[in-house]
C-alpha cells in the first residue's frame, strides 16, 4: 500500500510534464516478480563481476577493501532487465545513472535486442549549492509545492547557481541567458516565474511574483496566512513551543535556534531570547513570522 501511495505522488509530478493520455505506467514487479530464483540466476549469468567493478564506486570500495553487498550488484541488473522486458528504445537518467543505463544496453544485446539509446542529464545542485537536489537532504524544490514556496526557494539560491538552473530548467539558449547576467536580481525573479509557469501556469507565476514583491520588497505580511488555533493556558507558554505547535519549525531545538538567531518576529517585533514566553490566555492572538517565508496567525481558545 505504501509503494502504491508513493507511486501516486510520482504520477502527480510526472504528469506535470507528460500527457497522461499518452503515458502508460508499468511496475517492474510485473516481470521481475516472474523471474523467480532460477530466472535471477540465469539473469546474473549474463553479466560478469569484472564488468560490475567497472562502476566507479564499486571499484573504489573493492580496492579499499570495503564491503559490497550482493544486492548492490543485482540492482543494476534488475534495472537493466527493465529495458529488456519493455524492449526500450531509449532510457533517460542523470549522469550518476550512466553505468546502470549502459548495463541495460549490454543486457539487451544478450537477449538479441537492439540496444537502447541512453540519454543523460547533468545533476542539479539543491538550494545549498553543494549537494545534488534531494528530498532527504531538504535542499529541494518540489514541483507540486505551492507557487509562493517555489518562488521563495528559487530567490534563495546563489547568483552563481542560478545560471545552471536557467540552463537545465528553462528553454532559454545560452546566448539568451548571457543577456540577463548584468541584472541578477531581475534575472532570478524571471527564473522563478518561468519555472512556476511551467508547472502551475502563467497566472500562478504572476501572482507568486506579486506576493513575493509585496512581502519581501515592501515588508508586508502575505495576503493569505495560515490560521492556527491552539489550546489556551492560564500560564504563559514558551514561544518556541508555540512555534512548533503552529507547524513553523519541526522541533523545539530548531525553534530555539531560529529565535536565538533573530529569525522570529511576533507581531512584527523581533524576539531573540529562546526562553521568551507569551500570554496564551483565551482570546489572545499573534502574527508569527519564522525565517523569511513562514507566517502563521496563532489564536488561543
Amino acid at each position: 500500500e505504501e509503494i502504491l501511495e508513493n507511486a501516486k505522488t510520482y504520477e502527480r509530478q510526472v504528469f506535470k510534464i507528460l500527457d497522461p493520455k499518452k503515458t502508460e505506467i508499468r511496475f517492474n514487479n510485473e516481470w521481475l516478480g516472474e523471474l523467480g530464483s532460477a530466472g535471477m540466476i540465469k539473469l546474473a549469468a549474463k553479466y560478469t563481476l569484472a564488468r560490475m567493478l567497472e562502476r566507479d564506486d564499486f571499484r573504489k570500495r573493492f580496492e579499499s577493501h570495503q564491503p559490497i553487498s550482493i544486492h548492490e550488484l543485482l540492482y543494476p541488473l534488475a534495472q537493466a532487465y527493465d529495458s529488456v522486458a519493455l524492449k526500450a528504445d531509449a532510457e533517460l537518467g542523470g549522469t550518476d545513472q550512466l553505468f546502470n543505463l549502459l548495463v541495460g544496453r549490454n543486457l539487451m544485446r544478450e537477449y538479441n535486442l537492439e540496444p537502447q539509446v541512453v540519454l543523460t542529464t547533468p545533476l542539479l545542485e539543491g538550494l545549498d549549492g553543494v549537494e545534488k537536489m534531494s528530498k532527504s537532504l531538504g535542499n529541494y524544490i518540489g514541483i507540486t509545492e505551492d507557487p509562493q514556496s517555489i518562488f521563495g526557494k528559487i530567490m534563495s539560491i546563489s547568483d552563481d547557481l542560478m545560471w545552471k538552473y536557467y540552463l537545465l530548467c528553462t528553454d532559454l539558449t545560452r546566448a539568451e541567458i548571457d543577456k540577463l547576467k548584468d541584472r541578477p536580481m531581475e534575472a532570478k525573479r524571471n527564473l522563478a516565474r518561468l519555472i512556476i509557469a511551467d508547472f502551475h501556469g502563467e497566472a500562478a507565476a504572476k501572482s507568486a511574483d506579486e506576493e513575493f514583491r509585496r512581502v519581501f520588497s515592501e515588508r508586508q505580511a502575505p495576503s493569505e496566512i495560515d490560521e492556527k488555533s491552539l489550546p489556551a493556558s492560564r500560564e504563559p507558554q514558551f514561544l518556541t513551543k508555540i512555534i512548533v505547535a503552529a507547524g513553523l519549525a519541526p522541533t523545539n531545538k530548531e525553534a530555539q535556534r531560529l529565535v536565538a538567531q533573530g529569525g522570529v518576529l511576533v507581531d512584527e517585533a523581533r524576539v531573540d531570547d529562546p526562553k521568551q514566553t507569551i500570554d496564551s490566555r483565551a482570546g489572545k492572538s499573534y502574527l508569527l513570522k519564522v525565517g523569511k517565508r513562514r507566517f502563521a496567525r496563532v489564536t488561543f481558545s
